[in-house]
């Protein structure tokens, strides 16, 4: 991979952050039914706890930008590690709901800190038409961590949730300090013309919706997903074996899609994966065999993750031209993620008990037409695909 050639002292040291990070986010799906039974949890209270994390990200994103935009990217990532470390020792040792969230709700904001700086320096540091590539790589690799932590979170029930969170926060830590070694991005100054430019770029603002849209499909998926598979009988281990075998070729996608932005632009891909999405959607809405929506999880690890790389090239070049630092503009684009990871499980918890799963899968299906249907209005302006 040419891309390598660049950055190869960066990008092995970000990707095995980005992995940890991404591994911790999802280890919670399989453990959702087993809190839900030990502490009294409604769909509603499951919900909760899920976005716990993403009310982390949502606070931690903007700030996480700002200290990469203004310090380097370095010391972003050095920070979120610690505030990861220190959360997942809490998470360890919690023994209420109530303690759980406020765990899940540190790790959120350590995240999006990390993730501010992490694809900061990446994107600094790659060659600007090959920075598609080098983003989809690296979000490859975070789709292998997420796919790898609901297998983590089944392990962890079996051998223990307090040990594996323990070494998991200890790992955090010696990657802190493995990213202060590493080579430093400077930090630029920050002006407030270049965000107020970004925000009436409605390319940029449409890769921040991107990036909230798969968030938000995502959290329904995993709190309705992995209860009904747990009334199914499934155990934690089978339930973290189906989210695995989802996401392998997410793993594969993503650098391949990066390519194709770098190359054809980002509109082509996005309305292709807006398409399988919605397609998706509607078929999860009317699945109850566990089989079936076994099968579907995958699909959707496919259809609702390949919207993150054509998103986040698209807010990275767009961060460019309107002269928005890219720590910055990354730290804007995780409070929009955090937006849809926060609102998702809560929103898909509240409807599923009120109304039946079927109604939070087909709102996210017609999400993903207005959204697919708003892309062909962006191209009925004129603008080239590239641009688009």
């Amino acid at each position: 991979m040419r891309i390598l050639g660049r950055v190869r002292r960066l990008l092995p040291l970000v990707c095995t952050i980005i992995f940890v990070d991404a591994l911790l986010f999802t280890a919670l799906t399989p453990l959702v039914p087993g809190y839900a039974d030990e502490f009294g949890l409604s769909k509603v209270g499951a919900g909760l706890l899920v976005a716990a994390f993403g009310a982390g990200a949502l606070l931690g994103g903007i700030p996480g930008g700002l200290v990469a935009a203004r310090f380097g990217p370095k010391y972003a990532v050095v920070g979120g590690l610690l505030l990861l470390a220190i959360a997942s020792f809490v998470f360890a040792l919690a023994g209420g709901a109530v303690t759980l969230g406020v765990a899940r709700l540190v790790q959120g904001l350590s995240s999006t800190i990390t993730w501010a700086g992490a694809l900061a320096w990446v994107s600094s540091t790659a060659p600007k038409d090959r920075r598609g590539e080098a983003l989809g790589f690296t979000f490859g690799v975070a789709v292998a961590g997420a796919i790898i932590g609901p297998m983590f979170g089944g392990a962890a029930d079996a051998i223990g949730i307090g040990t594996s969170f323990t070494v998991l926060g200890a790992i955090a830590a010696v990657l802190a300090v493995l990213a202060l070694a590493g080579p430093t991005a400077e930090g630029v100054p920050l002006r407030m013309d270049g965000l107020a430019r970004a925000f009436r770029d409605r390319r940029f603002v449409g890769g921040l919706w991107l990036n909230t849209l798969p968030a938000l499909l995502f959290g329904m998926l995993v709190v309705l997903t992995s209860l009904a598979l747990d009334d199914a009988g499934w155990s934690p281990l089978q339930i973290g074996a189906v989210f695995f075998a989802a996401g392998l070729a997410e793993v594969v996608i993503n650098p391949i899609l990066g390519r194709v932005t770098d190359r054809r632009g980002r509109l082509l891909p996005i309305r292709v994966v807006l398409t399988g999405s919605f397609a998706v959607a509607t078929l999860l809405a009317v699945a109850t065999e566990p089989g079936m929506i076994a099968l579907l999880v995958g699909a959707a690890a496919i259809t609702f993750g390949a919207m993150y790389t054509p998103s986040m090239a698209l807010t990275s070049y767009r961060a460019d031209a309107a002269g928005l630092p890219q720590g910055l503009a990354f730290g804007i684009m995780n409070s929009a993620w955090a937006l849809g990871a926060l609102v998702g499980p809560a929103l898909g918890g509240g409807l599923g008990e009120a109304l039946g799963d079927a109604a939070p899968y087909l709102l996210g299906a017609g999400l993903c037409l207005a959204t697919l249907a708003a892309t062909w209005r962006v191209g009925a302006r004129g603008m080239r695909p590239r641009e688009a």
